[in-house]
């Protein structure tokens, strides 16, 4: 029996994605003194946390809509996500994802302006975690300020090339690892004001070089960048960097105390601080048929067990909405968001996972910038995916989709396809954002449009908000509606 309608605007009004009520207060905070003298180790946590709010929640969720992950329940919500079906894109859509990356950075910012170099150790945290907001950033609108942002004196800062701005984010990060292996005696140590490593500095450098060589395999499909990237790959091969082997996670003390301590994801996706009672995003917010199908062995012939932990299983088997459906069309039993990814309040976020880490180890192996071996690399990545989900029978599933074509090494005619397409399922809930902007740069993977869709392919970018048309009008490029779907960010296939 179907369920009772809601309507879509109550919905966005109960989800709130966790967004500031008033996103230009932030910048009246740097010209309060206050503010400007509060200590990196008061100011990290918060520095960290308060954009990965928006990051876990509107940022992962559009990613999810766009690669045909997830879905609405057109069985109890009227009009569900029907702008990101249709692909009307414009300046006033997801325009929280600039403001709340983008302004919210500033404490990062702050903390390495710091006026003491007591707190390098710090500086260099800030730095990397700059440099992982700033490259998304990049991957969604192109140019943008940079070189003068976040300075409480220029409040019109000019644009710079996002070519550029990746290239100095590069930059950012070494100078990170240097900052941490030469900080001076004395140096303040880091310790639980840490949301993500607790202060092992370590594990730091290891994250700055797996955001690195994300920023490079990003670039690999330019051909003018290769002298460039096959320097940068060098110095990571003979600085012997190593990248992450565990999910580099967030985590400032969530817990069910009100709403502001739940971990975001759970408490836009999940449910409420008594833990029993869903949210209105848990209930609206489903499997897609593409996602169930690419799990179930329908697609690929292989059942993965992931599927359980990613969907929520309704009835006697998992049933996923086609994008753009409607209710009357849909099957009742819509699988919701599954216990892989729905915990608790106080659960981790991930920042980049140990799967991501294996798979972008893999793809640089693979197009011969780094020793190693692709396939082991590769299906680390897998396992990593089912340790992280706490899916059972990984390396037998490994075993079974070797000789499959998309899905296992051996089997697959295009690498890229296979490592995409894995990327994409470990990625499916945790980090859609990523898989989107993977696919705009390879391809991969194939995934269907809304049936109700307006363009012939996905976008390639998104469009700069009416915010910043307003507050910095004579530097942001002019647009139309026609760039999101033409003009590619510099690093995207040609």
């Amino acid at each position: 029996m179907k369920k009772y309608k809601i309507h879509l605007f109550s919905l966005v009004a109960a989800l709130g994605l966790s967004s500031c009520d008033n996103y230009l207060d932030i910048n009246d905070s740097p010209n309060n003194p206050t503010y400007e003298n509060v200590t990196p180790d008061l100011a990290l946590s918060g520095a960290i946390t308060q954009p990965y709010r928006s990051f876990s929640t509107q940022v992962n969720l559009l990613g999810n809509l766009f690669m045909n992950s997830w879905g609405g329940n057109v069985n109890s919500v009227t009009g569900i996500y029907t702008v990101e079906f249709d692909l009307n894109i414009d300046n006033s859509f997801y325009g929280r994802i600039w403001e709340n990356l983008f302004l919210t950075s500033l404490g990062l910012t702050n903390i390495q302006n710091y006026p003491s170099d007591s707190y390098d150790n710090h500086k260099a945290i800030a730095k990397v975690m700059k440099v992982f907001y700033f490259q998304y950033l990049v991957d969604l609108y192109g140019d943008m300020p940079y070189s003068q942002a976040h300075n409480p004196l220029n409040t019109t800062p000019t644009y710079d090339n996002a070519q550029t701005i990746y290239r100095d984010l590069v930059a950012q990060l070494d100078a990170a690892v240097a900052m941490i292996d030469n900080a001076p005696a004395g140096t303040n140590a880091v310790g639980l004001e840490d949301p993500v490593f607790k202060g092992n500095m370590n594990n730091w450098k290891k994250l700055a070089n797996t955001i690195k060589l994300r920023l490079l395999i990003r670039e690999s499909g330019v051909a003018a960048s290769q002298a460039y990237l096959n320097s940068e790959f060098q110095e990571l091969i003979n600085s012997g960097a190593q990248f992450i082997t565990a999910d580099a996670v967030v985590n400032p003390g969530y817990s069910n105390a009100n709403n502001d301590r739940q971990n975001p994801f759970y408490n836009s996706y999940g449910y409420q601080i008594n833990e029993t009672t869903p949210r209105s995003g848990y209930t609206s917010t489903i499997a897609t048929k593409n996602a169930i199908e690419s799990l179930n062995g329908v697609k690929y012939g292989v059942f993965d067990n992931r599927l359980s932990r990613l969907f929520k299983q309704v009835g006697s088997s998992w049933a996923g909405v086609i994008q753009g459906q409607d209710g009357i069309q849909a099957p009742d039993n819509l699988a919701n968001i599954g216990p892989g990814l729905v915990k608790n309040s106080a659960q981790d976020g991930y920042i980049l996972t140990a799967a991501e880490s294996y798979f972008l180890q893999a793809e640089a192996a693979f197009r011969g910038y780094l020793p190693g071996t692709p396939k082991t690399l590769f299906e680390t990545g897998i396992q990593k995916s089912f340790d992280l989900l706490g899916a059972t029978n990984g390396s037998a599933y490994i075993s079974s989709i070797n000789s499959v074509n998309r899905l296992g090494w051996d089997g697959s005619t295009n690498k890229i396809e296979a490592i995409m397409t894995q990327k994409w399922i470990a990625l499916m809930g945790i980090n859609g954002i990523e898989s989107w902007i993977e696919y705009t740069r390879t391809g991969f993977p194939l995934t269907d449009l809304a049936i109700t869709a307006t363009r012939p392919y996905k976008p390639y970018r998104l469009m700069y908000p009416n915010s910043e048309y307003t507050a910095n009008g004579s530097n942001v490029p002019s647009q139309s509606q026609n760039d999101a779907f033409t003009n590619k960010i510099f690093w995207a296939l040609p």
